[in-house]
Protein backbone atom coordinates (compact mmCIF):
# COMPACT_ATOMS: atom_id res chain seq x y z
CA UNK A 1 0.00 0.00 0.00
CA UNK A 2 1.55 3.54 -1.16
CA UNK A 3 0.09 6.81 -0.12
CA UNK A 4 -1.43 7.41 -3.46
CA UNK A 5 -3.93 4.82 -1.59
CA UNK A 6 -5.28 7.09 0.43
CA UNK A 7 -7.10 9.83 -1.32
CA UNK A 8 -6.90 12.77 0.89
CA UNK A 9 -7.97 15.24 -1.52
CA UNK A 10 -11.31 13.61 -0.38
CA UNK A 11 -11.25 14.68 2.86
CA UNK A 12 -13.33 17.89 4.10
CA UNK A 13 -11.78 21.43 3.29
CA UNK A 14 -12.82 22.90 7.31
CA UNK A 15 -13.97 21.51 10.29
CA UNK A 16 -14.98 22.48 12.92
CA UNK A 17 -13.88 21.96 16.67
CA UNK A 18 -15.68 22.03 19.84
CA UNK A 19 -14.07 22.98 22.59
CA UNK A 20 -15.58 21.04 25.62
CA UNK A 21 -12.81 21.45 28.75
CA UNK A 22 -14.55 23.98 30.79
CA UNK A 23 -17.51 21.48 30.86
CA UNK A 24 -15.74 18.11 30.15
CA UNK A 25 -12.65 18.65 31.79
CA UNK A 26 -13.19 20.61 34.36
CA UNK A 27 -15.79 18.72 36.33
CA UNK A 28 -12.99 16.08 36.41
CA UNK A 29 -10.40 18.12 38.21
CA UNK A 30 -10.75 17.32 42.14
CA UNK A 31 -9.63 20.45 43.40
CA UNK A 32 -12.07 23.37 43.25
CA UNK A 33 -11.13 25.78 40.18
CA UNK A 34 -11.99 29.65 41.25
CA UNK A 35 -14.90 31.08 39.53
CA UNK A 36 -12.56 33.49 38.20
CA UNK A 37 -9.70 31.14 36.65
CA UNK A 38 -12.85 29.41 34.70
CA UNK A 39 -13.71 32.87 33.72
CA UNK A 40 -10.32 34.33 32.13
CA UNK A 41 -9.31 30.73 30.60
CA UNK A 42 -13.11 30.44 28.70
CA UNK A 43 -11.93 34.29 27.91
CA UNK A 44 -8.83 32.77 26.61
CA UNK A 45 -10.25 30.41 24.54
CA UNK A 46 -13.07 32.81 22.83
CA UNK A 47 -10.04 34.63 21.64
CA UNK A 48 -8.77 31.33 19.55
CA UNK A 49 -11.50 31.12 17.19
CA UNK A 50 -14.25 28.71 18.24
CA UNK A 51 -17.08 29.00 17.02
CA UNK A 52 -18.95 26.65 19.87
CA UNK A 53 -17.92 26.04 23.01
CA UNK A 54 -19.13 24.27 25.51
CA UNK A 55 -19.03 26.05 29.06
CA UNK A 56 -20.75 24.48 31.65
CA UNK A 57 -22.62 21.90 33.08
CA UNK A 58 -26.04 22.53 35.23
CA UNK A 59 -26.02 19.36 37.15
CA UNK A 60 -26.74 19.46 40.66
CA UNK A 61 -23.70 20.90 43.10
CA UNK A 62 -24.19 18.19 45.05
CA UNK A 63 -23.25 15.53 42.49
CA UNK A 64 -20.81 17.67 40.94
CA UNK A 65 -19.68 20.73 43.39
CA UNK A 66 -17.22 21.56 40.32
CA UNK A 67 -20.01 23.38 38.34
CA UNK A 68 -22.19 25.28 40.97
CA UNK A 69 -21.42 28.43 39.62
CA UNK A 70 -22.93 27.23 35.96
CA UNK A 71 -25.13 30.41 36.49
CA UNK A 72 -22.53 32.54 37.04
CA UNK A 73 -19.88 31.19 34.32
CA UNK A 74 -22.21 31.07 31.14
CA UNK A 75 -24.26 34.51 32.29
CA UNK A 76 -20.73 35.92 32.01
CA UNK A 77 -19.73 34.33 29.38
CA UNK A 78 -22.67 35.07 27.55
CA UNK A 79 -22.41 38.89 28.26
CA UNK A 80 -18.72 39.09 26.78
CA UNK A 81 -18.84 36.27 24.00
CA UNK A 82 -22.43 36.58 22.66
CA UNK A 83 -21.35 35.80 19.17
CA UNK A 84 -19.67 32.25 20.18
CA UNK A 85 -22.58 29.69 20.67
CA UNK A 86 -22.71 28.73 23.56
CA UNK A 87 -23.23 25.38 24.77
CA UNK A 88 -24.09 23.78 28.61
CA UNK A 89 -24.59 19.79 29.53
CA UNK A 90 -28.15 19.35 31.04
CA UNK A 91 -28.63 16.02 32.92
CA UNK A 92 -32.68 16.45 32.98
CA UNK A 93 -35.49 19.47 32.78
CA UNK A 94 -34.40 21.15 36.11
CA UNK A 95 -30.87 21.93 35.01
CA UNK A 96 -32.35 22.52 31.29
CA UNK A 97 -34.55 25.49 32.97
CA UNK A 98 -31.50 26.75 35.15
CA UNK A 99 -29.34 26.71 31.66
CA UNK A 100 -32.02 28.58 30.01
CA UNK A 101 -32.30 31.34 32.62
CA UNK A 102 -28.48 31.54 32.26
CA UNK A 103 -29.23 31.78 28.90
CA UNK A 104 -27.11 28.98 27.38
CA UNK A 105 -27.88 28.82 23.80
CA UNK A 106 -27.18 25.43 22.85
CA UNK A 107 -28.91 22.61 25.71
CA UNK A 108 -26.30 19.24 25.11
CA UNK A 109 -28.44 16.31 26.56
CA UNK A 110 -26.36 13.03 27.32
CA UNK A 111 -27.39 9.53 27.33
CA UNK A 112 -26.07 6.65 26.50
CA UNK A 113 -26.03 3.61 24.30
CA UNK A 114 -25.67 0.79 27.10
CA UNK A 115 -28.29 0.10 29.48
CA UNK A 116 -25.34 0.00 32.47
CA UNK A 117 -23.67 2.63 31.33
CA UNK A 118 -26.86 4.86 31.23
CA UNK A 119 -28.40 3.29 34.97
CA UNK A 120 -24.82 4.16 36.22
CA UNK A 121 -24.39 7.64 34.69
CA UNK A 122 -27.97 8.74 35.16
CA UNK A 123 -29.59 6.49 37.45
CA UNK A 124 -32.59 6.03 34.62
CA UNK A 125 -33.05 3.41 31.89
CA UNK A 126 -32.63 4.37 28.42
CA UNK A 127 -36.21 5.05 28.00
CA UNK A 128 -36.20 7.10 31.09
CA UNK A 129 -33.98 8.70 29.69
CA UNK A 130 -35.66 9.45 26.47
CA UNK A 131 -38.90 10.51 28.29
CA UNK A 132 -36.57 13.16 30.01
CA UNK A 133 -35.18 14.42 27.13
CA UNK A 134 -38.82 14.87 25.74
CA UNK A 135 -39.35 17.31 28.46
CA UNK A 136 -36.32 19.02 27.73
CA UNK A 137 -37.18 19.49 24.06
CA UNK A 138 -40.56 20.72 25.30
CA UNK A 139 -38.75 23.61 27.50
CA UNK A 140 -36.56 24.55 24.82
CA UNK A 141 -38.23 27.61 23.42
CA UNK A 142 -36.60 28.97 20.71
CA UNK A 143 -33.20 27.41 22.05
CA UNK A 144 -31.55 24.11 20.49
CA UNK A 145 -31.07 20.37 22.05
CA UNK A 146 -28.23 18.88 21.23
CA UNK A 147 -27.69 15.07 21.87
CA UNK A 148 -24.69 13.21 23.11
CA UNK A 149 -24.94 9.56 22.44
CA UNK A 150 -22.57 7.95 25.33
CA UNK A 151 -20.69 4.83 24.93
CA UNK A 152 -21.80 4.40 21.13
CA UNK A 153 -18.47 2.11 20.52
CA UNK A 154 -18.04 0.59 23.23
CA UNK A 155 -19.41 -0.20 27.38
CA UNK A 156 -17.25 -0.82 30.28
CA UNK A 157 -19.68 -2.89 31.54
CA UNK A 158 -21.59 -4.60 28.40
CA UNK A 159 -18.45 -4.59 25.98
CA UNK A 160 -19.18 -3.64 22.22
CA UNK A 161 -22.27 -2.15 21.22
CA UNK A 162 -24.18 -2.82 18.44
CA UNK A 163 -24.56 0.17 15.83
CA UNK A 164 -27.96 -0.40 15.48
CA UNK A 165 -28.26 0.70 19.49
CA UNK A 166 -26.93 3.92 18.54
CA UNK A 167 -28.99 4.20 15.19
CA UNK A 168 -31.70 3.66 17.18
CA UNK A 169 -31.57 5.94 19.87
CA UNK A 170 -30.34 8.80 17.32
CA UNK A 171 -33.94 8.06 15.36
CA UNK A 172 -35.76 8.63 18.72
CA UNK A 173 -33.72 11.93 19.48
CA UNK A 174 -34.50 13.55 16.23
CA UNK A 175 -37.87 12.55 15.94
CA UNK A 176 -37.88 14.71 19.31
CA UNK A 177 -36.84 17.54 17.83
CA UNK A 178 -33.08 17.45 18.45
CA UNK A 179 -31.03 19.59 16.38
CA UNK A 180 -27.82 17.84 16.76
CA UNK A 181 -26.26 14.74 17.71
CA UNK A 182 -22.64 13.81 19.02
CA UNK A 183 -21.55 10.29 18.96
CA UNK A 184 -19.13 9.48 21.65
CA UNK A 185 -16.32 7.10 22.44
CA UNK A 186 -16.82 7.64 25.77
CA UNK A 187 -14.24 5.08 27.45
CA UNK A 188 -11.83 5.57 24.55
CA UNK A 189 -11.21 2.14 22.99
CA UNK A 190 -12.61 2.55 19.81
CA UNK A 191 -10.52 1.34 17.06
CA UNK A 192 -11.05 2.91 13.37
CA UNK A 193 -12.39 -0.61 12.37
CA UNK A 194 -15.16 -0.29 14.69
CA UNK A 195 -15.42 3.85 14.41
CA UNK A 196 -15.70 3.19 10.47
CA UNK A 197 -18.55 0.47 10.86
CA UNK A 198 -20.71 2.54 13.38
CA UNK A 199 -20.31 6.14 11.63
CA UNK A 200 -20.68 4.27 8.18
CA UNK A 201 -24.25 2.98 9.38
CA UNK A 202 -24.74 6.24 10.96
CA UNK A 203 -24.01 8.84 7.70
CA UNK A 204 -26.42 6.19 5.28
CA UNK A 205 -29.17 6.40 7.68
CA UNK A 206 -28.88 10.28 8.74
CA UNK A 207 -27.17 11.33 5.65
CA UNK A 208 -28.41 15.36 5.79
CA UNK A 209 -28.24 15.54 10.16
CA UNK A 210 -25.07 17.14 11.69
CA UNK A 211 -22.72 14.53 13.51
CA UNK A 212 -20.20 15.43 15.66
CA UNK A 213 -17.43 12.93 17.36
CA UNK A 214 -16.82 13.41 20.82
CA UNK A 215 -13.27 11.28 21.20
CA UNK A 216 -11.15 9.61 24.44
CA UNK A 217 -8.10 9.10 23.97
CA UNK A 218 -7.19 6.52 26.15
CA UNK A 219 -5.63 3.55 24.00
CA UNK A 220 -4.08 6.66 21.49
CA UNK A 221 -6.31 6.04 18.81
CA UNK A 222 -8.60 9.41 18.93
CA UNK A 223 -6.47 11.15 16.05
CA UNK A 224 -6.79 7.39 14.27
CA UNK A 225 -10.30 7.83 14.96
CA UNK A 226 -10.65 11.37 13.36
CA UNK A 227 -8.73 10.31 10.00
CA UNK A 228 -11.38 7.16 9.84
CA UNK A 229 -14.06 10.28 10.33
CA UNK A 230 -13.20 12.36 8.11
CA UNK A 231 -12.65 10.10 5.14
CA UNK A 232 -16.45 9.37 5.59
CA UNK A 233 -17.30 13.23 5.26
CA UNK A 234 -17.18 13.94 9.03
CA UNK A 235 -17.13 17.33 9.90
CA UNK A 236 -17.21 18.13 13.66
CA UNK A 237 -15.24 16.93 16.23
CA UNK A 238 -15.19 17.55 20.16
CA UNK A 239 -11.96 18.82 21.58
CA UNK A 240 -10.40 19.78 25.08
CA UNK A 241 -8.12 21.77 25.64
CA UNK A 242 -4.99 20.09 27.46
CA UNK A 243 -6.39 16.88 26.91
CA UNK A 244 -8.31 16.94 30.03
CA UNK A 245 -11.84 14.85 30.84
CA UNK A 246 -12.83 11.30 31.62
CA UNK A 247 -15.74 9.76 33.10
CA UNK A 248 -16.30 8.73 36.89
CA UNK A 249 -18.60 5.91 35.64
CA UNK A 250 -16.09 4.79 33.10
CA UNK A 251 -13.20 2.86 34.74
CA UNK A 252 -10.05 3.56 33.49
CA UNK A 253 -11.27 5.73 30.77
CA UNK A 254 -8.56 9.11 30.07
CA UNK A 255 -9.73 12.49 28.69
CA UNK A 256 -10.82 13.72 25.70
CA UNK A 257 -8.79 14.21 22.84
CA UNK A 258 -6.68 17.37 22.72
CA UNK A 259 -7.90 20.37 21.27
CA UNK A 260 -4.30 21.46 20.57
CA UNK A 261 -3.46 18.06 19.11
CA UNK A 262 -6.82 17.66 17.15
CA UNK A 263 -6.49 21.26 16.09
CA UNK A 264 -2.47 20.52 14.51
CA UNK A 265 -3.81 16.99 12.94
CA UNK A 266 -6.34 18.93 10.98
CA UNK A 267 -4.66 21.40 9.47
CA UNK A 268 -1.73 19.56 8.81
CA UNK A 269 -4.10 16.95 6.82
CA UNK A 270 -4.98 20.57 5.10
CA UNK A 271 -8.56 20.65 6.91
CA UNK A 272 -8.96 24.29 7.91
CA UNK A 273 -10.89 24.87 11.26
CA UNK A 274 -10.40 28.49 12.07
CA UNK A 275 -8.91 28.16 15.36
CA UNK A 276 -5.83 29.91 16.47
CA UNK A 277 -3.38 27.19 17.03
CA UNK A 278 -1.41 29.40 19.12
CA UNK A 279 -3.79 30.85 21.76
CA UNK A 280 -4.47 27.42 22.36
CA UNK A 281 -1.03 26.03 23.17
CA UNK A 282 -1.07 29.72 25.18
CA UNK A 283 -3.93 28.22 27.34
CA UNK A 284 -2.82 24.47 27.40
CA UNK A 285 0.50 25.47 29.23
CA UNK A 286 -1.24 27.39 31.50
CA UNK A 287 -2.80 24.56 32.94
CA UNK A 288 -0.71 22.40 35.11
CA UNK A 289 -0.02 25.90 36.83
CA UNK A 290 -3.82 27.23 36.88
CA UNK A 291 -5.25 24.51 37.79
CA UNK A 292 -2.72 21.75 39.29
CA UNK A 293 -3.49 19.04 37.10
CA UNK A 294 -1.02 17.62 34.18
CA UNK A 295 -1.72 18.12 30.34
CA UNK A 296 -2.63 14.81 28.56
CA UNK A 297 -1.42 15.83 25.24
CA UNK A 298 1.13 16.18 22.82
CA UNK A 299 2.00 19.70 21.29
CA UNK A 300 2.75 21.56 24.50
CA UNK A 301 5.68 19.78 25.32
CA UNK A 302 7.22 19.21 21.88
CA UNK A 303 9.88 21.59 20.65
CA UNK A 304 8.88 21.82 17.03
CA UNK A 305 5.45 22.90 17.87
CA UNK A 306 6.30 26.27 17.20
CA UNK A 307 6.94 25.01 13.41
CA UNK A 308 4.17 23.25 13.25
CA UNK A 309 1.49 25.32 12.53
CA UNK A 310 1.01 27.58 14.89
CA UNK A 311 -0.69 30.39 14.48
CA UNK A 312 -4.12 32.03 12.95
CA UNK A 313 -6.21 29.11 10.26
CA UNK A 314 -8.99 31.44 9.43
Amino acid sequence: MSPSDFDFSSLPRRAEVIEVCPRDGFQNVRVPIPTSEKIAMLDALAEAGFRTIEVTSFVSPGAVPQMADAAEVMADFKRKHGAIEAVALVPNAKGAERALSAGADTLNFVLSASESHNRENTRRTVEESLSELAEVCRLRGNKKVHVSVATAFYCPFEGEIAKESVLKIIGRALSLGCGGVSVADTIGTAHPVKVHDTLSAVRKEYPRERIVLHLHDTQGMALANTLTALFLGYDAFDGAVGGLGGCPFAPGAAGNVSTEDLVNFLERLGVKTGVDLAKVLAVARGIPGRLGVPLCSHLPGAKSSASAGCGSSA
